[in-house]
């Protein structure tokens, strides 16, 4: 009996054994699948943010290859002149059109502007607006100096009230206004002897004779009881910190950009850019008055310049 005991105790010790090595081994496996699941999950992290990672660099490879396209609108002529305007440029051989150096003969220095080589070429361009990419609703600083993207071809911009004035000493200029609405038509406004006075004259306007296909909204001779109000003939600039207008309250402050306004406006090319008809709490688009209204604003604008006596030379 003894020894049935000893041999019944053994088998049983070695059952306990067996089944707790089991046991210790079917937790151990729980573990190791726990530890590998975790691992998996963290190496699904690591490939998800990898491809994020890989999509940004590709985003901004694209961005740089891009910026590089765009940068071929800056044309380099490697300092072998200084010319007043984009009409000495053109009749100096360059027929493409892009952002070149210029200096107007009593500026200090030079600066970028976009010459437009077609439509006779030698166009300086002042002003273009093409799809609401940059704010006008900006201060007196930035209207007299100059704001925007002087990298792309269609990139938005002022080109500053000190430089047109610089410019527009110099001579005679004709100010010609290109502008397309959302239905892919277009129109034009042109007016002699363009002139934009000195900081003591806060930059005033001064235009002459009009013509084209727009309706004279800068002079506001469509109706003659309205040019009191309307017109923009030798008009101060405002901005909504320096409020030079005619109206009893802040008509820049209203429409929400910088222009020479009367009481307010027959034309606002600084305007909120709108996307063709719009309604607001005042007429702060984008405004051609005698072309489309006052609630309809206008999908692209170009004002440039060249002097009235230009004679393009073609060769």
């Amino acid at each position: 009996m003894g020894k049935m005991m000893k041999i019944f105790s053994f088998f049983l010790v070695t059952t306990t054994l067996i089944m707790g090595r089991e046991g210790w081994a079917l937790e151990d496996c729980f573990q190791e699948q726990a530890r590998l699941r975790a691992q998996v999950r963290r190496l699904e992290t690591r490939v998800k943010q990898q491809q994020v990672m890989i999509a940004q660099l590709l985003r901004d490879k694209e961005v740089q290859f891009l910026d590089r396209a765009e940068e071929n609108s800056v044309i380099d002529l490697g300092g072998k002149r200084q010319y007043a305007d984009c009409s000495e440029i053109f009749n100096d051989g360059y027929k493409r059109s892009g952002f070149y150096k210029i200096k107007p003969l009593q500026s200090p220095e030079e600066f970028f502007v976009y010459c437009d080589m077609s439509d006779g070429g030698g166009w300086t361009v002042i002003q273009r607006r093409s799809d609401g990419s940059e704010d006008f609703n900006r201060g007196w600083n930035d209207y007299e100096n100059g704001f925007g993207n002087f990298v792309q071809k269609n990139g938005e911009y002022w080109l500053g009230n000190k430089n047109l004035h610089l410019l527009t000493t110099q001579g005679d200029y004709t100010l010609k206004i290109d502008l397309t609405d959302f239905e892919k038509n277009s129109s034009y406004a042109q007016y002699k002897n363009f002139k934009v006075g000195d900081e003591k004259n806060s930059y005033d306007l001064h235009i002459g004779e009009y013509s084209g296909t727009a309706g004279d909204s800068l002079a506001g001779n469509f109706h003659p009881e309205v040019q009191w109000w309307a017109s923009h003939q030798r008009m101060k600039f405002s901005t909504w910190d320096r409020d030079n207008d005619n109206y009893q309250g802040n008509c820049a402050k209203e429409e929400q950009s910088g222009w020479w306004f009367n009481r307010c406006h027959s034309a606002n090319l600084n305007g909120v850019y709108y996307w063709g008809p719009y309604t607001a709490e005042t007429d702060n688009g984008v405004v051609w008055y005698t072309w489309h209204g006052w609630w309809y604003s206008l999908k692209s604008v170009v004002m440039k310049i060249r002097p009235n006596d230009y004679i393009p030379n073609i060769v």
